[in-house]
């Protein structure tokens, strides 16, 4: 048997024998949000705490960050073999402050110790953590383009404002591909302008043709024989 195996069986059966001994984690904090009651930070670790470090596995939960964002980690250390086992729980922060990272470190701590030590989670989470503010809306492209304009701009301004946007886009296009898919995605916008503004609409196509004709162009010139194409 390698060693690695001695020490992976030696921390699981060091994990078995304390799951043995955890009991229930209490459903002993309310929660007046949801009317209901849960097992906070506490209860999780009355529940299996002392088993695991009687059987010795020492725990830790440090906090870190990666390119993926920060999170809190669960560490279970095996005294005699050195073995370790962890998990990741990312801090999702509602509010953006030291309260609202306090919660979602307290938050993460919980569920990264129940799955590490094999307890059920509750149903309701009754954290702070837990209250995350809806996502706001995205603007649209076209509210984008003309969120600058005054609140009194006429319909001929933002017209304005979005050709010259897609006037702009289409110059900045690197191959024929991409401008023909912008295209496709602006045709609405397009026949919009073409329909009620039809020198704008001009604009736009002229932009869109003389972008093309270069890209095509070049195209043509690096595929030609004389270029080793």
């Amino acid at each position: 048997m390698s060693k690695d195996t001695q020490s992976k069986n030696s921390i699981a059966i060091s994990l078995t024998a304390a799951q043995m001994e955890m009991g229930k984690a209490l459903k002993q904090s309310e929660n007046p949000h949801f009317r209901s009651k849960y097992a906070d930070l506490g209860s999780v670790m009355d529940a299996c705490l002392e088993p695991l470090n009687k059987h010795g596995i020492a725990v830790i939960q440090p906090t870190g960050e990666n390119e993926y964002g920060r999170f809190v980690k669960t560490v279970f250390i095996h005294g005699e073999s050195g073995e370790t086992l962890e998990c990741e729980v990312p801090l999702i922060i509602g509010k953006n402050d030291m309260q609202g990272y306090g919660s979602a470190v307290t938050y993460a701590r919980r569920y990264g110790l129940m799955t590490m030590a094999g307890i059920a989670p509750e149903d309701d989470d009754g954290n702070a953590a837990a209250k995350v503010a809806p996502p706001k809306k995205q603007p649209t492209w076209v509210e984008t383009i003309t969120q600058d304009l005054p609140p009194d701009a006429t319909p001929r301004d933002k017209a304005e404002s979005i050709a010259s946007a897609l006037c702009a886009q289409f110059r900045r296009m690197k191959g024929l591909k991409q401008i023909d898919l912008e295209w496709d995605r602006r045709e609405t916008l397009i026949s919009n302008l073409e329909s009620k503004h039809n020198d704008l609409w001009g604009d736009v196509v002229e932009a869109y043709e003389q972008r093309r004709n270069e890209l095509d162009g070049s195209v043509s010139e690096q595929e030609s024989p004389l270029n080793g194409g």
